[in-house]
C-alpha cells in the first residue's frame, strides 16, 4: 500500500450556513495529507453558498460543485464521486467535524489490519447538540473512553443485516474500490447506509478503531426525526434494502439472520400504523420462511 495515499472528502451541504465553516476547517485542520477536498452545495435556500464560496478564496485548490436544483444527497454524492481521485473516500455532512487526527488512524489502520480484504475502517463519534456541547457518543464508553460492547470486525455481513446498527457511518473510511463495486449509492432509497454496508459486507471486510473520529451533530431538521412517522421515506426505503438483501443471502444462516431484522420492521410499520408496508414485511417474512424449509442453499 502506498505510505500517504490520497484521501478525498466529499462534503454535502445543504441549508449548513450556520455549520459549514467549522467542518471545512475540521477538514483542512486534520494532521493528514495528501487530501483532495469536494464540496457539493445541493441548491441551498439560505446563505452557505455564499459562506462557501468566500472560504474558497483562500483554499483555491479545492473543487467546489454548486447544484442548480436540489438533487438530494444520494445523487450529490454520486456525482462528486466521479471525479474524486482519491483511493479512500470520507462522505462528510457539512455539520459534522472531522477530528484532527482521525484520518490518520484509518489510513494506519488499513496499513496494519490482518484483514486482506479491508474495505471500510470506522471508529465511535462523540454526538453533539446544534450547538456544539456533548451530547453522548454512537457506542456507550466507560469511564477509560473504550467501547463497552465489543464491535464485530471482518465479515460482519450477517451482523449489519440483522442488527443494522454494526457501524457508525459518519466515523468511516472507504477504499474507493468499494464504492466502484456498488456503482455508488442506491439514488432510488431514501438514505444509503443499510443498503451500503449490505452489500460492500458481502464481499469486503470492516475493521473498527475503539476512538472517537468525528463529532456528529444532532439538528431539528435531520432524517431520522422522521422515523416515527407513518409510511416514511426510511422505513419504505428499508423494506426494499431488505428485499434485496434476500438475493445475496446464501445460506440458511444468513436467511436466520435476515428474519430477526424483518421481525423489527413489522413491529415497527405496526406501531407506525403503516399498514400497506406492514403487509409487504409479513410477506417477506413468509417468503423467508419458504427458503428456509425448501430452498437448498
Amino acid at each position: 500500500m502506498q505510505e500517504n495515499p490520497l484521501v478525498t472528502i466529499i462534503c454535502l451541504s445543504y441549508n449548513h450556513e450556520k455549520f459549514v465553516l467549522e467542518t471545512l476547517n475540521s477538514v483542512v485542520n486534520q494532521n493528514y495529507s495528501p487530501i483532495e477536498l469536494i464540496i457539493v452545495d445541493d441548491y441551498s435556500t439560505d446563505t452557505t453558498k455564499s459562506i462557501i464560496e468566500n472560504w474558497l478564496l483562500s483554499h483555491s485548490d479545492v473543487h467546489f460543485i454548486a447544484n442548480e436544483v436540489n438533487l438530494g444527497n444520494t445523487k450529490s454524492f454520486n456525482n462528486a464521486l466521479k471525479i474524486a481521485k482519491g483511493n479512500y473516500i470520507i462522505d462528510l455532512a457539512a455539520d459534522d467535524l472531522l477530528m484532527p487526527n482521525g484520518i490518520q488512524m484509518q489510513i494506519d489502520t488499513f496499513h496494519k489490519s490482518n484483514y486482506k480484504n479491508l474495505g471500510i475502517v470506522y471508529g465511535n463519534a462523540e454526538i453533539i447538540n446544534e450547538n456544539g456541547s456533548f451530547n453522548s457518543f454512537y457506542f456507550p464508553v466507560d469511564a477509560n473512553g473504550n467501547v463497552i460492547s465489543k464491535r464485530k470486525t471482518g465479515d460482519i455481513y450477517a451482523s449489519v443485516m440483522s442488527t443494522g446498527d454494526s457501524i457508525c457511518s459518519v466515523s468511516t473510511l472507504i477504499k474507493k474500490d468499494v464504492y466502484d463495486f456498488l456503482g455508488g449509492y442506491d439514488e432510488t432509497l431514501g438514505y444509503e447506509d443499510l443498503d451500503s454496508w449490505i452489500r460492500a459486507s458481502r464481499i469486503y471486510e470492516f475493521d473498527f478503531i475503539d476512538a472517537v473520529l468525528i463529532k456528529k451533530r444532532i439538528v431539528s431538521n435531520s432524517l431520522g426525526t422522521d422515523f416515527f412517522k407513518k409510511n416514511n421515506k426510511i422505513d419504505i426505503s428499508t423494506y426494499k434494502i431488505l428485499r434485496k438483501a434476500l438475493k445475496l443471502n446464501r445460506s440458511k444462516a444468513e436467511d436466520l439472520a435476515l428474519q430477526k431484522r424483518v421481525h423489527y420492521e413489522i413491529i415497527h410499520s405496526f406501531k407506525n400504523r403503516s399498514f400497506n408496508l406492514f403487509l409487504k414485511n409479513i410477506g417477506l417474512r413468509i417468503e423467508i420462511s419458504w427458503r428456509k424449509n425448501f430452498k437448498k442453499y
